[in-house]
């Protein structure tokens, strides 16, 4: 009888220690952080064209360096999420969309990582009272071989850096849209 109560003990404390463990582990650093009062409530936007880096247009992507600034622009006028402000003082936010193209860690002037530019996005939420920035969100753009294909993931990661955006403005999502 003993030999029953010493085993059943040890599968107790064993059960109480992997518990113990795991909740241990799940430490407070993985709850998400809040998302800012000014961006769940905002009503309007202003988005600013930051630009795109050159020698992007029109390979490997068509089109010219403004088309990030206009197919964002169309997804927001398309979604009815915000209402679209024609000045910035007249806005709750001000996103900033840039187009970027970093090479990668150098050297001096040696290039350590890909030689070829990784395009991403880059969108900076700004709340237009205060100038401050509420929350930034980047995308890369995957990388292809035909012209054909570097615009379908380019239209494919803008779309998914402005349901991001949606997503933590506390606003429904949008369905994909390729023919940008």
């Amino acid at each position: 009888m003993k030999v029953h109560i010493w085993f059943a003990l040890r599968i107790v404390l064993a059960t109480t220690i992997f518990f113990a463990i795991s909740a241990f582990a799940q430490s407070p650093a993985t709850a998400p952080g809040p998302i800012p009062p000014a961006l769940l409530n905002a009503h309007s936007v202003f988005v600013s064209n930051a630009g795109s880096d050159s020698g992007l247009f029109p390979e490997p992507f068509t089109g010219d360096p403004d088309r990030p600034y206009s197919e964002f622009y169309g997804l927001l006028k398309s979604s009815n999420a915000f209402t679209l402000a024609p000045d910035p003082s007249q806005a709750d936010l001000v996103l900033e969309l840039q187009l970027t193209a970093p090479a990668g860690p150098t050297r001096g002037s040696k290039q350590l990582g890909a030689a070829d530019p990784v395009p991403m996005f880059r969108l900076v939420v700004y709340d237009r009272p205060s100038h401050f920035i509420l929350w930034t969100e980047t995308q890369s753009i995957e990388i292809a071989l035909l012209q054909k294909t570097h615009d379908r993931n380019f239209d494919s990661a803008l779309d998914a850096l402005f349901n991001r955006f949606l997503q933590v403005a506390g606003k429904p999502p949008v369905t994909a849209n390729t023919s940008h």
